[in-house]
């Protein structure tokens, strides 16, 4: 019950709080006005996913946490058909297939959950790549927005780089709900190895209620920092072609300084 009442109200002041559409206009410009069959990978609750039905495009989005999820109904109208939703473990359950374009975003492949170590990170990222060229039909395409956080303040980490701190990271995001629950989390404690791309870290989670009651959760976390030269293979194993490539919405090229990466990749019609 403890676990449900963090995972709700983390989902309620997520949703009030992530509400830029840059990502989102950019995604629409890519795939065009023609109405196309779009998965969306964990998508949360329906940032991403609503615009494009809403634009016309038959859309499909799943996600493991039913908190999110559940609040899509209150955000769409009852006239909007061509939308729908599923609960799903995005590593362990399978996708649907058939669809021209599968949207990565919100830095997916660096908040995969449930992994229990880099080296099975590392394989959930790679999977990732491969489930999307399994759900798109020949010739459909897979968007990647990835942008992890980085001991070194980088996230493009070339062959020979070093870390440029101590390896410790730091993060801390706070917010109150409507009914004036108030939830902070903090990232503390971090190490990040240069040479396997493994970052762990601590995670608290502490929650005010308007009740008084106070909730407090704390995690080990493990991710695998991947370069873009890894995700660069990962494609090209999948059968994917990649055809634009960008550091951030304006399309400003990828630079030894970039901290963030988008890729459009097309599936080979032989794959």
């Amino acid at each position: 019950m403890q676990s449900e009442m963090i995972k709700e109200l983390y989902a309620e002041l997520y949703d009030q709080h992530q509400t830029h559409t840059d990502d989102v206009e950019f995604i629409l410009d890519l795939i065009g006005k023609q109405s196309k069959r779009v998965l969306e990978v964990g998508c949360g609750s329906g940032r991403i996913l609503i615009p494009l039905a809403m634009s016309g495009h038959d859309t499909t989005g799943f996600d493991i946490d039913d908190s999110m999820s559940n609040i899509i109904p209150g955000k769409i109208a009852a006239e909007l058909k061509n939308i729908r939703w599923h609960r799903a473990d995005a590593v362990r359950d399978k996708w649907s297939v058939g669809f021209d374009v599968v949207i990565l975003a919100g830095n997916i492949l660096f908040n995969i959950e449930g992994m229990s170590s880099g080296a099975e990170y590392k394989k959930a990222q790679e999977l990732f790549i491969q489930k999307a060229a399994t759900a798109l039909s020949p010739g459909g395409y897979v968007y990647i927005d990835y942008s992890p956080y980085a001991s070194n303040g980088r996230t493009l980490v070339r062959q020979g780089q070093s870390c440029e701190d101590d390896g410790k990271i730091c993060w801390s995001w706070e917010g109150t709900d409507a009914a004036g629950n108030f939830e902070k989390d903090t990232i503390t404690s971090g190490s990040f190895d240069e040479e396997t791309g493994i970052l762990k870290f601590k995670r608290f989670r502490e929650q005010r209620l308007i009740d008084g009651r106070v909730i407090k959760d704390e995690s080990q976390k493990v991710k695998h920092y991947a370069t873009l030269e890894q995700i660069h293979g990962w494609l090209a194993n999948a059968g994917f072609i990649v055809e634009l490539e960008c550091e951030n919405f304006a399309r400003k090229p990828i630079d030894d300084d970039s901290r963030n990466v988008i890729i459009y990749a097309k599936k080979r019609s032989d794959s």
